[in-house]
């Protein structure tokens, strides 16, 4: 399956990696349609051999080399706590993902096909937030395909903290913090992403708004206009802004935000899980002033103080 990147910039549309994982039950087999941003996938490849992990729990199914790389490998269906039935092994891949500047491999039942979905047909998964299964905590949102079929975006990043395969480093103990004033925006999906911004920010002096996707983003600088007027520039310092959001993403966001004459001097900042050595210059492209992969808290605060700082001058 080819990988490619062409995406247009501020288009609010993605690619998904359109992957299978089947449950056995008693009435058959059943067809869990799922996908992840091609953005975050290296590579699709054939069930390689594996080195057992001795102590890993029995969803970690091992390591493997990928070009001096060692990869550990995650089954997906094993992680879910799904049945799986007989000779899957057949059709299935490796999703080898990297994210969070981490390479992890995905073990799926079947990979099907790249999509380009506009964002704006993607729906939050609220709805699943309380489910008691693993994976209805972990699905990020949901978009129609064909035959009237749901497709489930997995959040994979979540998977990967609750495995300890990654942690982000929040510890602002050993920084010497400079201090500043005024407001900043905050734009994640996640309300643990959005949590972890907050308080660095917070730490930072400032007072912060948020919003779940680049439409209430929108919606929240026309607010603020409403109160500031022409001042807005000089009360709102900075945005940041997450990437992958339903309804509307953040390349998509920051292209209208500076179309807009009234908004076109307030900084963004991207910061993504999204590690891809093509996504700076998207965001670049797309009006952002710097892009930050989540979450190292020194490269986040030395970005955020060094771009207030150029935009007070």
């Amino acid at each position: 399956m080819d990988i490619d990147n062409s995406l247009k910039v501020g288009s609010n549309e993605m690619e998904l990696v359109d992957f299978r994982i089947f449950k056995q039950e008693e009435g058959g087999v059943y067809e869990g349609i799922y996908g992840i941003n091609v953005s975050k996938v290296r590579e699709i490849i054939k069930l390689p051999k594996l080195t057992d992990l001795p102590g890993t729990p029995e969803f970690i199914e091992g390591i493997f080399d990928l070009r001096n790389v060692v990869i550990p490998v995650v089954n997906l269906a094993k992680w879910m706590k799904i049945k799986q039935p007989e000779n899957v092994e057949k059709k299935s891949r490796v999703i080898i993902t990297e994210f969070n500047n981490v390479l992890i491999g995905f073990i799926v039942h079947e990979a099907k096909r790249i999509r380009r979905i506009s964002w704006a047909d993607i729906e939050p998964a609220s709805f699943m937030s309380n489910s008691s299964s693993l994976e209805g905590n972990k699905i990020t949102g949901v978009t129609k395909i064909e035959g009237d079929s749901v497709l489930l975006i997995l959040d994979l990043e979540s998977v990967v903290q609750d495995l300890g395969l990654y942690e982000p480093d929040t510890q602002f103990n050993a920084i010497e913090i400079e201090s500043f004033s005024g407001l900043a925006l905050v734009l994640d999906d996640s309300s643990t992403a959005r949590k972890i911004v907050k308080e660095a920010l917070m730490n930072m002096g400032f007072d912060v708004l948020e919003a779940i996707d680049g439409e209430e983003g929108l919606q929240k600088l026309n607010e603020l206009y409403e109160i500031y007027g022409e001042k807005i520039a000089k009360t709102l310092k900075i945005i940041i802004s997450d990437v992958e959001m339903p309804k509307m993403d953040g390349f998509h966001f920051a292209a209208n935000v500076k179309e807009d004459g009234r908004f076109t001097n307030i900084p963004i900042v991207f910061n993504s899980s999204i590690s891809d050595h093509f996504s700076e210059g998207r965001g670049v492209e797309a009006g952002g002033e710097a892009y930050l992969v989540k979450f190292k808290a020194s490269s986040f605060y030395k970005e955020v103080a060094r771009i207030v700082r150029a935009h007070m001058k």
